[in-house]
This record gives C-alpha cells, sequence and structure tokens, in this order.
C-alpha cells in the first residue's frame, strides 16, 4: 500500500523555483532552508526538495538516453560510436552501450524509466 503513495509523490515533486542571483551568490543560501527555524518545517521541506531534484535527475536520465541512442542511430550519416558518446557524456563506455539500449526502449515506447 506504501508503494502507490511513493509513486504519486514521486510524480508531484515540490517545485524547483529559481532563486534570485543574489541569494544563489550565497554559498549558504540553499532554497530558503537555513531561515527555517522549525525542524519539522525543515524536514518537510528538504524531504520535498529531495524527491524534485531526484525525479529531475531520473528524468535528465532519460533525455541523456534518448539524446545518446539518437547519435549512435545507425540512419545518421554522422552517426557516433559508443566511446564518442562516452567521450562526450564522460562516461565509460560500457555505460554508453547501455545508454543507447535504454535511448532505444524509450524512443520506441518500451522504456521503464530510469
Amino acid at each position: 500500500m506504501a508503494e502507490p503513495e511513493r509513486t504519486e509523490r514521486r510524480l508531484r515533486p515540490a517545485p524547483l523555483l529559481f532563486e534570485p542571483s543574489e541569494a544563489a551568490a550565497d554559498p549558504e543560501h540553499f532554497f530558503d532552508l537555513e531561515s527555517m527555524d522549525d525542524p519539522g518545517e525543515l524536514l518537510e521541506r528538504a524531504t520535498e526538495l529531495t524527491l524534485a531534484f531526484r525525479a529531475a535527475a531520473d528524468r535528465a536520465v532519460e533525455f541523456q538516453a534518448m539524446a545518446a541512442a539518437q547519435l549512435a542511430d545507425p540512419k545518421r550519416f554522422d552517426r557516433l560510436s559508443a566511446e564518442e558518446i562516452a567521450k562526450r557524456a564522460d562516461w565509460a563506455e560500457e555505460y554508453a552501450v547501455k545508454m543507447v539500449e535504454f535511448g532505444r526502449d524509450l524512443l520506441r515506447g518500451t522504456g521503464t524509466g530510469a
């Protein structure tokens, strides 16, 4: 029963709001968490941010995989090898191969998510 709740939270993460440049320049400033006095509120907001960042990272990985698959597409005259993709993305070549396969699954609509 806890699993559907977890999935729903993951699909609806806390919004990531952009901070003003002067706040972002302060290394102690992080989404206004440092100003919270209530530890319960701090835990709740920090957890929301953690879930939001995880969801964003998962989605970014999916886009990386789709881009890798497109770059490796044998129909492209300028296709890249797994080695070249790995260099561009700062991955190991074996990981690039897996990402290309994952991206192909996503582009076919059969991906299971990152």
